[in-house]
């Protein structure tokens, strides 16, 4: 992954990482031991998830630029029905607290969202890639506007 696709990754999972800490001691102290281990489990499922849809999101757009808009958006949409049938899969688990499992999941995906977000906005990314090949002196570049 080049390091831009790495900072962004590290711009989203680390902010995630650390909402879902705070989740886990504040569900252990109010839901016990079983509410930490559902925050826990949640931001897992989030950032495994985010992260994966990141690492394809960032694959189209060098392989299929054209197709990004779209796949992101499908992404997106695939990303947040899989955490709702997380959701209900485990709504009578007893493994642990699905209330605060739940909650910590939408917390954690809004979270990841915001990160991602600002990390791409932040990012310095050419909209254009400069055309390294076409350097020769013999190609002089044609007049255009007004003196033409």
């Amino acid at each position: 992954m080049p390091s831009n696709d790495a900072r962004i990754l590290a711009q989203a999972a680390v902010p995630t990482a650390a909402v879902g800490a705070l989740a886990a001691v504040v569900s252990g102290i109010v839901a016990g031991g079983k509410g930490a281990i559902g925050a826990v489990a949640a931001t897992l499922i989030v950032i495994l998830f985010m992260g994966i849809g990141l690492y394809v999101l960032q694959r189209t757009a060098k392989s299929l630029p054209h197709l990004f808009q779209a796949m992101g958006l499908m992404l997106y949409a695939a990303q947040l029905l899989l955490l709702f049938i997380f959701v209900a899969a485990f709504k009578n688990t007893t493994l642990f607290n699905p209330r605060v499992f739940a909650i910590v999941l939408v917390v954690s995906t809004l979270t990841w969202i915001v990160a991602q977000t600002r990390a791409h906005m932040k990012a310095k990314t050419l909209y254009v890639e400069p055309d390294s090949t076409t350097s020769s002196n013999d190609d002089k570049p044609e007049k255009t506007g007004h003196g033409s």
